[in-house]
């Protein structure tokens, strides 16, 4: 049961965002990241869906709670998110609306709102062109891989191979796994402990996936 300050007590809120994209993954890594900044579980908000829109039931909660001068600590930006137009719009809400503040662990030193607040419109405007550039880098990277994907499985067909249903490794979640793999984000053994994979299957299945579809 979450306990608010009193009315007229200021009293700022550490909070943690952690989101993974299905039940199957586990959160283990971002809670411990939350857990050394003194992060109590009480304020801590873990979805487990995917990050395409912003109707997650935890990152509601937590909006609820949000007050002035409140601190949110996320993993990485697109733990808020995977749409960068939503990441923005998101960003600006809590920060400038609600008055708190984010800090994205993965790039501390240049996503901490609390920065750009010092500096003014100047701020404001270097923390738009910043959360604009990365957010569009990774929203192009998820787009570039389904393309490669998309193209891979045309030039296979025309080849005159023929696809049956999917190898049961080749998943969505294999899919958002390697990604986040690839970029890492996770570890390769916290990767085959998800997946259920020995090493030789996650090594194996990473090449079929590449030459096949990147």
């Amino acid at each position: 049961m979450l306990v608010l300050p009193l009315k007229g007590e200021f009293i700022i809120l550490k909070l943690g965002y952690i989101r993974v994209s299905s039940k199957d993954q586990n959160p283990e890594r971002q809670i411990k990241k939350m857990k050394d900044l003194n992060i109590e579980d009480r304020y801590m908000f873990i979805d487990k869906s995917s990050g395409k829109n912003f109707t997650r039931p935890q990152y509601q909660a937590m909006l609820l709670i949000i007050r002035e001068g409140d601190i949110i600590y996320l993993d990485a930006l697109d733990r808020l998110g995977r749409n960068y137009t939503g990441i923005i719009d998101e960003w600006n809400y809590i920060t400038r609306n609600l008055k708190a503040d984010i800090v994205i662990l993965e790039n501390e030193n240049l996503f901490d709102s609390r920065k750009f607040k010092t500096m003014g419109d100047l701020g404001k405007l270097l923390e738009d062109q910043f959360l604009s550039m990365l957010s569009y880098i990774a929203d192009q990277e998820r787009d570039k891989i389904r393309q490669r994907q998309a193209e891979g499985i045309i030039i296979a067909k025309n080849k005159g191979i023929k696809f049956g249903r999917p190898k049961k490794e080749i998943t969505s979640l294999f899919m958002e796994i390697y990604l986040d793999w690839k970029q890492k984000r996770i570890t390769s053994k916290e990767s085959m402990r998800i997946l259920q994979m020995k090493p030789n299957t996650f090594y194996r299945r990473i090449k079929e996936y590449e030459d096949s579809y990147l």
